[in-house]
This record gives structure tokens, C-alpha cells and sequence, in this order.
């Protein structure tokens, strides 16, 4: 498991390995979600470290591996905006209003989907 970073400047993304790969291509990471674009959703979805787990079990369950992108908010220039994920959700998160730089991304981990023996399948444990 990744030691936890400095909270206050750090927003995480969950990739799919392709997409991931893909950024380097271009310098910038450019999907907001599994399966839609930034330009699709108007934004990139993030992520604090306490909603990652949750985050990967809702949307990810069905995929075997992501690569969890640690990501430096003040290497970011473009507007990150704390919201609700959809009407009447009171939870906020971290949305990014423009590309994602690769220079932005301290740190990017494989992570492996393993269903443990209480039959949670994305922990942190797993990194």
C-alpha cells in the first residue's frame, strides 16, 4: 500500500491502463471516467484518498486492473472544482476542468482487483 501523501495538495484518478498509456503520447490525459472523455463530460473525475476504495468498488468491479494516478493540485492549471457527483448527493468531490497534465501525476500505481474473504474486491491493501 502507497504511503499516504501529503493530503492537502494531492486529488487521486483511477485510469484504465490504455487511457493511462495513451497520455503519454500527448503530454495530457484526456478521459474523465470509464469510457467517456473529457470532452463528453466537461471534466475529469477525482477523488480524495478516503473515496478512492469506495470509488473503484461502485464503478470498477467488474475490471482487473487500474492504475491509481496521484495527482499534485498546484501542478494543475485549470479550475478544480469541489462537487456533488450527481443531484442530491451531499459528498463532494475533486472535479478537473481541463486536461490532466502528465507532469501533474507524482505517482501512478498498477493496481490488481483481488476479492478478499469479506468479498470486497478494490482495497488499498491490494497496492
Amino acid at each position: 500500500m502507497p504511503t499516504t501523501p501529503n493530503l492537502g495538495h494531492t486529488i487521486f484518478h483511477l485510469a484504465m491502463p490504455d487511457d493511462w498509456a495513451v497520455a503519454f503520447q500527448t503530454g495530457e490525459y484526456t478521459m474523465s471516467t470509464r469510457g467517456r472523455t473529457l470532452k463528453e463530460e466537461g471534466f475529469i473525475h477525482a477523488s480524495t484518498f478516503n473515496q478512492i476504495e469506495a470509488t473503484a468498488n461502485r464503478f470498477y468491479a467488474d475490471v482487473d486492473q487500474l492504475v491509481l494516478l496521484t495527482i499534485d493540485q498546484r501542478k494543475i492549471s485549470h479550475a478544480i472544482a469541489w462537487e456533488p457527483p450527481a443531484p442530491g448527493v451531499t459528498e463532494l468531490f475533486p472535479h478537473i476542468y481541463g486536461p490532466l497534465p502528465i507532469s501533474a501525476v507524482v505517482r501512478n500505481d498498477f493496481w490488481i482487483h483481488s476479492i478478499d474473504e469479506s468479498g470486497v474486491g478494490w482495497t488499498l491493501d491490494n497496492l
